[in-house]
């Protein structure tokens, strides 16, 4: 494996005037472990994309280098290439990875070097669940946020509903915690498809079969990350049957899908029109200056890692001790294009809001269909298990 597809080095420019005391010493090194390629690839690129932009905003630009490492979505590369960051490239701590199967293989080893791993956005419940261990941060939500921000949408009385999603961490992970979550309607199927489907025909079949003859509302949850597009099944005529679609936030091009579900219910973790606060204007107004386009789903993820970064950086003077850094991380809240997050001291889960959103509207002057904002879920409001063993 050619080493330069792996590892590239990009040092952010050193700005005395701007930066704060402890950068203008020794350079603090980051890793970033991520699908640069891979069925997560498009994931991976806006996580590093606005990792790096987050770092700019939040610093002004000063001697932080980040050291980038292209897992393609495999967890046994993924955990070589964290030990090499660690041992090899002496990172302080690591950023990523996309999948939560390379996540799950990294975690043992922050443990083993005594290193933090800031996880995003991987999101099975299990990372910061019954396989995580005190080095373990995440930014990104877990599937427990997901699922009940979702329940928010669907869990009403007379309502009939089966899930369609991948079969792996991610989307058993996802089913499980919706399923908890749903305490008024009736969960009466689960369809586990391979992630790499492209024929959703049989599966929903079977979801069909097990809908058609259900009394009252009958909905299928659809949580599915890459490729393939599950809501093709929408031509195989779910209206004869009376069953609707209702699925999560993703990114633009597969919000594509949505122009033709117009109507649909469901929670999101971001959407670029959605939270009003300055760290989110200034992430959009940079991302449009940029690219000429809007930040996507998990662009906010990237931001908010690095703001999560820098905020420990400041509040420890540039202390980059594994036992300094979290009992600074611990408990602390930070400002994030989605609002304040706050690190839970339990299981370093960062707590967050979601979006409840209602009736995707079809604009024409955007390609993918528009959740319609109905409420923000305040971290307040969503009872997320703590799921470790700590």
């Amino acid at each position: 494996m050619n080493r330069r597809h792996l590892v590239a080095l990009a040092a952010l420019c050193a700005c005395a005037a701007a930066a704060p005391a402890w950068a203008q010493s020794n350079e603090i090194r980051i890793a970033h472990i991520y699908s640069k390629t891979g069925a997560l690839e498009a994931y991976g690129k806006q996580t590093q994309t606005s990792f790096a932009m987050g770092l700019d905003y939040a610093t002004g630009g000063t001697m932080l280098v980040v050291i980038e490492k292209d897992d393609q979505g495999k967890p046994d590369l993924g955990k070589s290439l964290l030990a090499a960051a660690y041992a090899d490239d002496k990172a302080a701590l690591a950023v990523g990875p996309t999948s939560s199967g390379v996540a799950l293989a990294m975690l043992p080893v922050a443990e083993e070097y005594k290193k933090i791993l800031l996880v995003e956005p991987a999101v099975a419940d299990s990372i910061t669940g019954d396989k995580w261990n005190k080095y373990i941060f995440r930014t990104g939500r877990n599937s427990s946020q997901d699922a009940i921000s979702n329940a928010v949408a669907v869990d009403k009385a007379g309502v009939t509903v089966a899930t369609l999603a991948q079969d792996n961490a991610f989307g058993r992970d996802g089913v499980k915690a919706f399923g908890a979550a749903l305490k008024k309607a009736k969960l009466v199927h689960e369809e586990y498809l391979p992630p790499a489907t492209t024929d959703f025909t049989a599966g929903a079949q079977r979801l069909i079969d097990k809908l058609k003859d259900q009394p009252g509302r009958k909905i299928i949850w659809i949580v599915w990350a890459g490729a393939g597009n599950p809501f093709k099944i929408v031509d195989l005529d779910l209206k004869r049957y009376g069953i609707e679609i209702a699925t999560g936030g993703n990114i633009l091009p597969a919000m594509a899908a949505y122009k033709s579900l117009p109507g649909m219910e469901g929670a999101a973790y971001y959407y670029f029109g959605i939270p009003k606060n300055p760290v989110n204007e200034a992430m959009v107004s940079a991302h449009y200056k940029q690219f000429k386009t809007p930040p996507d789903f998990f662009t906010a993820g990237g931001f908010s890692a690095a703001m999560a970064v820098v905020t420990a950086l400041k509040k420890t003077g540039g202390d980059t001790s594994t036992n300094k850094l979290i009992s600074t991380m611990e408990g602390m809240s930070f400002d994030t294009p989605k609002g304040k997050m706050t690190f839970r001291k339990e299981d370093h889960q960062a707590m967050q809001s979601m979006y409840h959103f209602i009736k995707i509207k079809v604009d024409p002057a955007f390609a993918w269909g528009v959740p319609e904002l109905v409420h923000e879920i305040k971290p307040e409001e969503m009872d997320i298990p703590i799921k470790n063993k700590r």
